[in-house]
């Protein structure tokens, strides 16, 4: 047992930090079609969109944490909206950067995960989404919210242990493609909703009530802060 130990650790440690070799530029290709092809319809929106919510909640949990607020539980549902609860002052840094993760949270993991993918680190960028879901899914706090993340983890573990280089490669960079077009689409959501007088308590609303800053501008902050990442993180995968 310990001289196998002694063998898998080592095996594991490599390839969690190894380089993988990039996919064929015809893969990457059809990975960008895949994701617009989830995230421009509207009747697939509707369902790709949990995955997008699962990012948006996920930011506003962890810059909680990390902000040193208490989390007490994140929520799905099935209209692909989402609830983040966490406990701590109801003003200051913390809050407004844990109300400012969300529309942000999306755009900003596919930048990350093409920073990943152009430095050849597919196999660290599928076993640190698997571990983020983990983390996740002990602060979901209803059934239809650990189906979800249960379901998202179980094919980010699957990929990992048993596909071969190329599906993972592919499976990867199509994750990353919708990350990236995925998150420029709530805002523009959160905008029209605004316009006829909805999302009264949106993020952006909110920030506006924490900072005196008026929503409009938060709203311009998610536009650019996902647009920016599309075209950095799209031109990262394109090269490389």
């Amino acid at each position: 047992m310990d001289s196998l130990a002694a063998t898998a650790l080592p095996d594991l440690w490599d390839r969690l930090t190894g380089t993988q070799p990039d996919p064929r530029l015809w893969v990457v290709l059809a990975t960008l079609g895949a994701a617009l092809a989830v995230v421009v319809p509207h009747p697939v929106w509707r369902i790709s969109r949990n995955a997008v919510t699962i990012a948006h909640e996920g930011g506003h949990g962890l810059i909680a944490l990390l902000t040193g607020r208490q989390l007490a539980g994140i929520r799905l549902h099935s209209d692909t909206s989402g609830l983040t609860v966490s406990r701590g002052k109801p003003y200051g840094l913390g809050m407004i950067l844990t109300a400012a993760a969300g529309y942000t949270a999306p755009s900003l993991l596919g930048l990350g995960g093409a920073a990943l993918l152009a430095a050849g680190r597919i196999t660290l960028l599928l076993w640190a989404a698997t571990a983020l879901l983990a983390a996740m899914l002990v602060m979901i706090r209803n059934a239809y919210g650990v189906l979800t993340v249960v379901l998202a983890g179980g094919a980010f573990l699957l990929v990992s242990w048993l596909a071969g280089p190329q599906v993972q490669a592919a499976f990867a960079y199509a994750v990353v493609w919708f990350l990236l077009f995925g998150g420029v689409r709530p805002p523009f959501e959160l905008q029209a909703k605004r316009s006829r007088g909805g999302a009264g308590d949106s993020d952006a609303d909110q920030l506006s009530r924490l900072t005196h800053v008026p929503a409009g501008l938060w709203l311009f902050l998610f536009h650019a802060v996902s647009l920016c990442s599309l075209i950095g993180g799209g031109r990262w995968l394109l090269e490389g």
